[in-house]
Order: C-alpha cells, then structure tokens, then sequence
C-alpha cells in the first residue's frame, strides 16, 4: 500500500521550512551552469518511510536525492506556480541535466527554462545517483521497483516533500520520457505540460527490449552472479552491456568516433569500463524496471497539454514505428517534433544536443 501521510516524509537541506518540511531555497544567481549547481546549488533528501511498491513489496526508509535551481514563486493562494520537474535517462543521475551545453542552454539567462523565472527540481530516480539502490546493502533484497513505482515516489516528493499542488512542466529524456508518459496518466492534474523526449506512449518491444533482455540475461548467467550475492562483482556481463549504448548513437557520430579498427576496439574498451562503473545489481534493476511501461492503454487519461519530441536516426525510437501514429491521434491536446538528423546528431542521444529542439520547448512553455 502506498503511504502519502505527511508524517511519513522527512526532508533536509536548503533553509525554508513549508508544509512542515526542510525546501531547498534555490540558488538565485541567473547565470547558473552545471558548474555553479554543484559548488554552491541547493541540494536536498526525502526520505519516505514504509514506502509501499505495486508489487506489494515494501522498503522501511526510501531515499530520494534532489537539487534544485532558482526560486519558488508563489501565487494569491500561497502555492508555489513556477516549479519544474526534469527526469534523468537510464544509468544517469540528476546531474545530466547539468552537463553543457544542456545547463547553460536551458537554466541560463533567456533560455527557456532561465532559472531566474523557474524553480527547477532535479531529482535522482530510484536505483540511481543518491537516491536509494541496491548497491546500498539490501542487494536483490531490494523491492522490484517499476516504472510505476518510481512516478509514485516522485509525486510524493513533489506534492509532499516539497508542498507543490502543480507543476508547470514535467520533461524527460529516455527513461526520464517514460516516466513523464506516466505522469500525465497517474497524475493528470498535477501538472499543466509534458514534454517525453526520445520515448514514445508504447509498450517496449523490439530490439530496445530485446537488447535489455540480452544484458540482463548475461547478467543473470555471469559465472560470478551467485543470485545477486555476489563477493567480488561479476565482469562476463560487461563484454555484452554495451549494445545498448551503441544503439544510442547515431549511425554517423559512431563512425566518426571509430573510424577504423585499431579506434573501434579503443571505444568498445571505454564503453566496457564505463559499465563496469555501476553495479551489477543496479543495473539488473533498472533495465528490469521498464518491465510494465505500457502507457498504450489509458492514453485518454492524458489531458494536459503534450509536446512530444524525437529524433531522426534514433535507433532505439524509432520514428516510422506504425503503431506511433494511432496512438498520438487519441492524445486530444498532444503536438509531435521530429528534429531532422544532421551529421553531428547522436541518434537517441540527440536530447544532450538543445540546440537542435530547444526553439520547441520555448515555443510549448509561451
């Protein structure tokens, strides 16, 4: 059973109580960079006791890590009616939205998301950054958390952690861009935009599941897995976990970045290196935590204004699937991009490129 009573959350960091919480003041300078957010932004926890999954499994103190950028602004009833919530991708954290050009060309000043006009809420999902993992002790003693899961412990951050009725927009990348599809199906008057960057409203399926499918098996049948209570972590997994990264190129960028042989094998090298980075169990958990995003069927239940982007050449979404069309036609309020491939797109990765959609966005939030 999910828990929402006020009593059960605790948050710290920042220096203004509402609601009964610690909120995180913002930083109010308004040149803000990645830079800036991490040696002086503001920055805090919400930690959720006896938290309750779809499963009906349950965690006696969930932690959820969050920063944040400018300051709330209130209107004539008292509410905060400038916040922002950003969703990070897979195996990301909520610094992504800090790396450049992503900081300065969204937060900076006159950029659509200029942080002295937004209150801007960056938090790390479950399983990643911070935020409560398996990696932490409990290992696969964890609950199985979902897609589901994971909105639920959102709102609860922002409606109770943080004493927010509506957000102005809600916007992700990736796994971020599934969520924020849930999003307007869980919550629907929570939030007056969406905008779900390389992700469509559809069950996985294809080679993006089938790839997951693959890692976790190699995963699972890794000679050193021991059911995920492992003493010296598995490393056989590590020589397939890439596929899904290469997929996220585009066809081009790769090339460019391994153009012959001898640069290729460097590349696979730093990507296997790269994986090795998150544990074995987190990562297990995260690509099994797409398991139910199926937002396909509720569709209707979306009634907030949608700006849906994706990418030309993105491999992993891609934009000649059939089904797209019909399901976009029942989103009463929903408007498509596809942002036209150049030589320096990244395929799927195109969303750390804000030059190419940002025009888009600012066109959506005006």
């Amino acid at each position: 059973m999910l828990t929402t009573g006020v009593d059960n959350l605790t948050g710290t960091a920042g220096n203004d109580t509402f609601n009964g919480y610690i909120l995180d003041a913002g930083a109010t300078g308004t040149t803000l960079t990645g830079a800036d957010v991490i040696n002086g932004g503001a920055g805090g926890v919400c930690n959720i006791k006896n938290f309750g999954f779809e499963s009906g499994e349950s965690i006696s103190d969930l932690r959820l890590h969050y920063s944040t950028l400018g300051t709330p602004q209130y209107d004539a009833a008292g509410q905060i009616c400038n916040a922002v919530l950003l969703l990070h991708s897979s195996t990301g954290n909520r610094l992504h939205w800090l790396s450049e050009p992503l900081g300065s060309e969204l937060f900076g000043p006159g950029q659509p998301l200029d942080a002295s006009r937004y209150f801007i809420i960056l938090p790390d999902l479950i399983g990643h950054g911070q935020s409560s993992k398996p990696s932490d002790g409990l290992r696969t003693r964890f609950p199985r958390y979902r897609c589901r899961d994971m909105v639920n412990v959102l709102h609860l951050l922002v409606s109770q952690g943080l004493g927010i009725r509506q957000l102005q927009l809600v916007m992700g990348t990736s796994l971020g861009a599934m969520l924020a599809w849930l999003w307007g199906q869980m919550y629907p008057e929570s939030s007056a935009r969406l905008v779900p960057m390389g992700a469509y409203p559809l069950a996985l399926g294809g080679r993006n599941w089938i790839i997951r499918r693959m890692i976790i098996e190699a995963i699972r049948h890794d000679p050193s897995w021991e059911d995920g209570n492992y003493t010296k972590p598995p490393t056989s997994y590590l020589y397939t976990a890439p596929l899904l990264i290469l997929l996220a190129h585009g066809v081009q960028q790769l090339q460019d970045l391994a153009p012959n042989r001898h640069a290729a094998d460097q590349y696979y090298e730093q990507l296997i290196k790269t994986v090795a980075q998150h544990d074995a169990n987190d990562l297990l958990y995260i690509l099994e935590a797409t398991h139910d995003f199926d937002p396909s069927p509720d569709l209707e239940k979306i009634t907030t204004r949608v700006l849906a982007i994706n990418f030309t050449g993105d491999e992993i979404c891609r934009p000649e699937i059939s089904e797209l069309d019909t399901a976009l036609k029942r989103l009463p309020d929903a408007r498509f991009v596809l942002v036209p491939a150049t030589r320096q797109s990244c395929g799927h990765l195109t969303y750390y490129q804000p030059d190419t959609w940002k025009a888009h966005l600012a066109e959506f939030l005006n």
